[in-house]
């Protein structure tokens, strides 16, 4: 529930843009004459789709590399190496060269890596879906000076390797394959297992639904459980005990005559675990050792595991059940001692931390914490002993972008002014707190950047909400353009022809000194004499926002689509969302979630109509995806005086039914805090609803579980309350699945408000 669906975006993902343009950089572009948008010119069509960069990956300071369409394989992609200051252009791995033989396509690139001396290339392929993303698959190793294709597994059973990783040196590689860990001889192809007791409960080297979901979902270090030393000899890794976790059973009564149960471990709220541990093991072969932690291994966590500054202790941060106790230990990869050097405590929840690198050859590391009531970096000693900021106080770092050691420099992202945009920063690591901000001023907006390895240049990618990306190549400090990658003006020009009004940002005070952040799109023949509609789109929980000054794709230009019926479309942050206002604004939600969320919500539609004359506060609706939906149901049935029309997407009606992880993170456990899931479940207030309510769930989705809605169904139903249900069979939490499925649920939630929220200005 944690993550709105990105089925939805049009374009590249935020995570592969690679950089940006200023827009003040780019061609004037001249509004073409438009054409009415509808819902089969976002859905069907893609025309709305922007221009495609990357993957890239810099080799050093000078240089990157990249993917390009080939001239001269169809259906293949070439990998060019580009001179950052130059812009001088080398194909380095031609389509041709990545052909298997016996084939005549060449491979299709899901992802690459580079050996560390840039002469043998990682070939992600044939990939499958393992829970949310495609983490399974085939790979193949081209060594760039013999050309010579080799695929990996040996006798592995295809698309069946998972997380694959050159040793430091580059001459092997670590893999996952059926929950067994193995090392393979890049020239060789010889294989080494390093773990033989993998099964359907015992994981090695990778997680499951849970830790995978919960705890790396979106972190740096991707979803993979395992970790090369850094002298190659010894691989750190979680293992897995699910045994005793309970199954859900997915049921899939329509791709077969007869219907079949998928099953899925899934600890709900309260229940068991898996028990997870670390263990160091020879990367030739041998026995492992186990890291001797003194906790009941299902009822706390590991939630990181790296080795510290060196190839001798592996660090872990160990969390308590509860997640409000984090201790950093240090274990002998020899021995499995296993030290505690610090200990981060929090009255409410405490997130794992992703920045935590080593230095100065591992005598301090760099720490995240919320200890002072902002979220600030810091620098601590080996020992724990010395706790040393290097961030500003009263202000939020979102996320670390670098550590230069060499030159003294941490690059962070933040926005101290404007919890709705993001901008490059960065301070000295001596401790003087002195932030300098390089992201232009003259750009306000959402700024993202994949530095190369020291902070000299970055793949910037930039855009607002009214404006879609563009991505470049810029020098650091001083963010001089070098050129522009990706200028996106045909889609600014079709974005340009359909959105006649840009979007308005604004602040509204709902009471006792809280103010929301806001967003408002307004009718193309607005009338400020006349009351509209309007349909609120939010998420309310503590791992989204809504209101950000980014290019939002599809989801925005339905919204603007909506606009064009006569509608006003908003959106409000409410506390408890994540944004960079200080660790009270998110965490006064600690074991009031849904309380807190709907209630600010309901408060903010107030002061939004009596701010605002133009909005009907007779017709007010709100929609949302995941905990969005969550958030519909709460304010729908919690406020029934304020909202008329609700559509509830893939929304979490129950608590109890939720992991353990994610849910136990904010409420508790519901052994200890019965009342707290009661109170904060929307269910429990499903006999107050008097509007209008759509229910869209998939039946296959193994996230929010089908099982909530029917227990909504239920309720309901018991109450005498009439609503509106839409299953969609064996689709997932992002309901994407199949042909036509997005454009029929777009065309759905389209309909159902024109049935019940009338348009148009009065």
């Amino acid at each position: 529930m944690r993550h709105r669906p990105t089925s939805i975006l049009v374009g590249p993902r935020p995570h592969v843009w690679a950089i940006i343009v200023l827009l003040s950089m780019v061609p004037a572009v001249h509004a073409q004459e438009a054409e009415p948008l509808t819902l089969d010119r976002l859905f069907t069509s893609f025309e709305f789709s922007g221009e495609r960069f990357g993957p890239a990956r810099w080799l050093d300071e000078g240089s990157y590399t990249t993917l390009e369409r080939s001239e001269d394989v169809a259906g293949g992609r070439d990998i060019v190496k580009y001179d950052a200051q130059s812009a001088r252009r080398e194909l380095i791995v031609p389509a041709s060269w990545l052909v298997p033989e016996g084939d005549e396509r060449p491979l299709r690139i899901a992802n690459y890596t580079w050996s560390t001396d840039r002469t043998t290339l990682l070939i992600f392929t044939n990939t499958r879906r393992v829970w949310r993303f495609n983490t399974r698959g085939d790979y193949w190793v081209l060594d760039l000076e013999s050309r010579r294709l080799r695929q990996l597994g040996g006798d592995a059973p295809e698309s069946s390797l998972m997380y694959a990783k050159f040793s430091p040196d580059g001459s092997r590689v670590a893999y996952v394959s059926e929950n067994n860990l193995y090392v393979e001889d890049v020239e060789s192809g010889e294989v080494v297992q390093l773990t033989d007791d993998g099964s359907r409960t015992i994981l090695n080297g990778r997680f499951d639904w849970v830790y995978e979901e919960e705890f790396f979902l979106g972190s740096r270090f991707g979803a993979d459980g395992f970790r090369w030393s850094p002298d190659g000899k010894r691989i750190a890794y979680w293992q897995l005990d699910a045994s005793g976790v309970r199954e859900f059973l997915l049921i899939n009564n329509t791709d077969s005559l007869y219907s079949y149960t998928i099953p899925v471990q899934f600890p709900k709220a309260g229940t068991t675990n898996s028990a997870a541990r670390v263990g160091v093991v020879p990367a030739d072969g041998g026995e492992t050792v186990w890291l001797q932690i003194d906790a009941d291994p299902r009822n706390s966590y590991i939630a990181r595991m790296g080795w510290s500054g060196g190839s001798d202790d592996v660090a872990i941060q160990h969390m308590n059940r509860l997640q409000n106790t984090n201790r950093v230990m240090l274990g002998d990869a020899r021995t499995g001692a296993v030290r505690t050097v610090l200990i981060e405590r929090d009255e409410a929840w405490l997130d794992p931390v992703d920045y935590a690198d080593w230095l100065s050859g591992g005598s301090r590391f760099t720490w995240v914490s919320e200890r002072d009531g902002w979220r600030r970096v810091y620098l601590v000693s080996r020992d724990g002993r010395q706790i040393e900021s290097l961030t500003p106080p009263e202000t939020d770092v979102v996320a670390v972008s670098l550590v230069d050691e060499e030159d003294g420099w941490l690059y962070y992202t933040g926005s101290p002014q404007n919890a709705t945009q993001r901008y490059l920063f960065r301070v000295p690591l001596d401790g003087s707190l002195r932030a300098e901000r390089l992201s232009p001023s003259g750009a306000p907006g959402w700024h993202s950047y994949q530095l190369s390895p020291g902070g000299e240049r970055a793949i910037h990618t930039y855009s607002t909400f009214n404006t879609p990306p563009v991505i470049s190549l810029v020098e650091l400090p001083t963010h001089r353009v070098m050129r522009s990658l990706v200028e996106n003006l045909e889609l600014r020009e079709k974005v340009t022809a359909v959105k006649q009004r840009p979007t308005e940002f604004f602040r509204v005070d709902i009471g006792d000194g809280v103010i929301l952040d806001g967003w408002m799109m307004k009718p193309d023949d607005f009338d400020p004499a006349k009351k509209y509609p309007v349909l609120f789109f939010g998420y309310g929980h503590p791992w989204g926002q809504t209101v950000l000054d980014r290019w939002g794709g599809s989801q925005m230009l339905w919204h603007q689509y909506l606009t064009g019926l006569g509608y006003l479309v908003m959106s409000l942050d409410n506390r408890g969302t994540p944004a960079p206002r200080g660790r009270e604004w998110r965490k006064v939600a600690y074991k009031k979630v849904d309380i807190i969320s709907s209630q600010d919500q309901a408060n903010g539609v107030r002061a939004v109509a009596q701010r605002f004359p133009f909005v009907d506060a007779e017709r007010v609706g709100i929609w949302g995806w995941s905990g969005g939906g969550s958030l519909t149901l709460d304010c729908l049935f919690r406020y029934p005086d304020v909202y008329h029309t609700g559509m509830a997407v893939a929304a979490l009606a129950d608590h109890r039914y939720y992991d353990t992880i994610y849910q136990e993170r904010y409420l508790g456990l519901p052994q200890d805090e019965e009342e707290a899931y009661e109170q904060n479940s929307p269910i429990t207030f499903a006999h107050q609803l008097e509007g209008n309510l759509l229910l869209v769930h998939g039946t296959g989705d193994d996230n929010v579980h089908y099982q909530g809605i029917e227990s909504l169904i239920n309720a309901l139903v018991r109450h005498n309350k009439h609503f509106t249900m839409m299953a969609y069979p064996n689709r997932s939490h992002g309901i994407f699945e199949g042909p036509g499925t997005t454009r029929h649920l777009f065309g759905l939630l389209t309909r159902y408000l024109q049935e019940n929220l009338p348009a148009g200005g009065r």
